[in-house]
């Protein structure tokens, strides 16, 4: 028996009929036909423990949630002293938290004005296009073939057709899609002067993290600035320090108008989101400030919590770690590739946001599955399934790290295994 207080179980079996039952019938068959039973119970630090005591390290993060770990203990400490005054809050009024938050965003993105909050990615999303919108009185939004932004009302349909035309939420008329890397197809696409924005992740993850070619990004701003749309960044994978700055774009050298937060400004304990605008696409907060309201957008726990994450991100010693710990896996991956090239064909990199490519067609759905049976937990791309989504934490230690090399390693062999049965 699984006894939870409020709730209990029989075993992990009945755990999964009602989850079949009551919540998500494909989701939870999906991954027990994958041979993924994972129920996440316990978790703390980089590692979480399946109902049944079993210990995997986490790289997945869900999606840089856990950037900083599960249950940072500075993180719960700060969410526990926060109730003793805080709740959500009203959106309706000034706050203090809410206040002293926006400064700090604003503070750390230069080139912006106002922080305006959602609970998270895809509704902070659908912020920065209403914004653009306002701010270019056009609606076209141009992004790119499986990119992910999210699965709310407009964001949903800046993505792939998986998750678009299943709720009819594809929009060929507003919403257009071209190929990343492709500098021709995007001024094809904005060269007609009738899109308010484009929005790109600064890597896109969902697609397995396919990094930029030289100076396509700061082509796409400068296409931006010469047919008059706005240039989102959408931050939620590539910000809080993952691509070696504080937000990916920095790295690269571009001036977004618009850029989104989330996931990992959490600290995966209290949801909340941002769209950072500079002045021109936050000018309809003079004009109407309740245009668009959130009873949770901006929570005020999630604010405190949020600060303090923001105040971690800037500690030297927590610049270094990120640092170390992307230099630590460049290297080790190197040495992979050398010890299982048969498999494992290359690694895309940028700081600690890594894919790990295989020879496969959904070679990373296997080798995925061999590292779950060694101990750590890396999720495949959702869009291309030859790509490993490996997202080490920016806080690991050197011997976490090792451990996890180490387990890689001896995860190989499984891998290939698992391969050899699928081209049968």
């Amino acid at each position: 028996m699984f006894d939870y207080g409020l709730f209990r179980f029989r075993d992990k079996q009945d755990l999964f009929e009602k989850s079949i039952r009551y919540w998500n019938p494909d989701k939870t068959r999906f991954w027990l036909n994958a041979g993924i039973d994972l129920v996440i119970d316990r978790r703390e630090g980089y590692c979480l423990y399946d109902m049944s005591g079993r210990r995997l390290i986490d790289l997945h993060l869900n999606g840089g949630t856990y950037n900083l770990g599960h249950r940072h203990p500075e993180l719960v400490e700060t969410l526990k002293g926060a109730l003793d005054y805080f709740d959500i809050g009203n959106h309706w009024f000034p706050s203090v938290a809410r206040a002293a938050l926006s400064e700090v965003l604003i503070e750390s993105t230069p080139g912006m004005a106002y922080a305006v909050f959602a609970p998270g990615g895809a509704e902070a999303v659908d912020i920065a296009i209403k914004s653009a919108r306002y701010a270019t009185k056009r609606r076209k939004i141009v992004s790119i073939i499986k990119g992910y932004h999210g699965h709310s009302g407009l964001s949903v349909a800046t993505g792939d057709d998986r998750f678009t035309k299943i709720f009819l939420a594809d929009q060929p008329e507003h919403f257009v899609q071209v190929p990343f890397n492709d500098i021709a197809a995007m001024e094809r696409a904005l060269s007609g002067g009738d899109v308010a924005a484009l929005i790109m992740e600064t890597i896109p993850a969902t697609y397995g993290f396919p990094m930029p070619k030289e100076g396509y990004l700061q082509a796409c701003k400068a296409l931006c600035e010469k047919y008059g749309a706005l240039y989102i960044a959408d931050e939620v994978q590539t910000g809080m320090m993952r691509t070696g700055a504080l937000w990916g774009w920095m790295t690269y050298g571009i001036q977004p108008d618009i850029m989104v937060t989330a996931k990992g400004l959490s600290g995966g304990l209290y949801p909340i989101s941002a769209a950072i605008l500079n002045e021109r696409a936050g000018g309809w907060l003079h004009e109407d400030g309740a245009a668009h309201i959130s009873t949770s957008g901006g929570a005020e726990l999630g604010c405190i919590v949020a600060h303090k994450v923001m105040e971690m991100l800037h500690r030297p010693e927590t610049i270094a770690n990120a640092r170390a710990v992307a230099d630590f896996f460049r290297e080790g991956m190197a040495e992979m590739i050398a010890r299982h090239g048969d498999i494992m064909t290359g690694v895309r990199q940028r700081g600690v946001v890594m894919g790990l490519e295989f020879d496969h067609p959904e070679g990373a759905v296997f080798v995925s599955r061999a590292l779950y049976e060694h101990g750590v937990w890396a999720i495949f791309s959702s869009l291309d399934k030859r790509v490993l989504q490996w997202k080490p934490g920016i806080l690991l230690s050197h011997a976490m790290c090792q451990e996890i090399l180490d387990r890689f390693d001896a995860a190989m062999p499984r891998a290939r295994q698992l391969l050899r049965e699928a081209r049968r």
